[in-house]
């Protein structure tokens, strides 16, 4: 089974930046809003899919921050393969989680007034106290990758067990820009807020990772670009692919 279509779906102040002190004012939440209605609300545009992909540091900072991963040894041994807690969940969270960390307490949380199952994307070589750690709050797991999470492996499974043509990417930028590199984007869908806070600490939309990507030139071709009631701009954009600079 071929992948899913996989959407980029971000957020960004006006200085590029999809975190920062302007993020969480009013004007700022008022525009997480309209992003959020888009992908996930009662008339949301896109519609072929169950959920959305975000990396490790997205999910701690849903946590409140990093905690510390410390899992108990189980007493026997864990099932080989995938862990499937709640196949009929409406809505899914995919967790990218390369090295086994996330210290989940819950298999679920609410994002707005949408609720969201946890799937962990997980390689297999980790640690068996972690697989048992999620089996024991039910936290799904899907298994991509030997030593290495593969996500090409990881989106591929994703789109035949939950029966889904199109995925969400939610960021962070080191994981949007390795999906770009990697060629599983095929699309970018950027609500621009109308707020600026000039941070120069804060993460940008792409950003290259030594551990996962390089930068490159990139081209993107214009798909729409339509104003929003609260003064942001919603851009889509067809992924086109690397720029040759010959």
């Amino acid at each position: 089974m071929k992948r899913p279509r996989i959407i980029c779906h971000m957020h960004t102040l006006l200085n590029g930046k999809v975190d920062g002190i302007a993020n969480i004012t009013d004007v700022g939440m008022r525009a997480q809003k309209l992003y959020f209605d888009i992908m996930l609300g009662d008339n949301r545009f896109y519609t072929g899919h169950r959920g959305w992909l975000s990396g490790s540091g997205t999910s701690e900072a849903m946590m409140g921050g990093p905690r510390e991963a410390n899992f108990t040894a189980p007493a026997e041994p864990v099932p080989a393969g995938d862990f499937i807690a709640d196949p009929e969940a409406e809505m899914f969270y995919f967790a990218v989680d390369s090295s086994g960390k996330l210290a989940w307490e819950q298999n679920s949380f609410e994002y707005f007034d949408v609720k969201a199952h946890i799937v962990e994307l997980i390689p297999a070589n980790v640690s068996e106290a972690f697989k048992a750690h999620l089996r024991s709050i039910s936290v799904s797991y899907i298994l991509a990758g030997e030593e290495k999470l593969d996500m090409a492996i990881a989106v591929e499974k994703i789109g035949r067990i939950f029966g889904m043509d199109e995925l969400m990417l939610g960021g962070g930028p080191n994981l949007n820009w390795s999906m770009i590199r990697d060629g599983l984007c095929d699309e970018l869908s950027l609500v621009l807020m109308p707020t600026a806070d000039a941070e120069n600490h804060t993460n940008s939309l792409f950003e290259s990772h030594e551990k996962y990507s390089t930068p490159a030139p990139y081209e993107f071709d214009l798909k729409t670009a339509e104003p929003l009631e609260d003064g942001s701009v919603w851009l889509r954009y067809d992924v086109v692919g690397q720029i040759s600079e010959d």
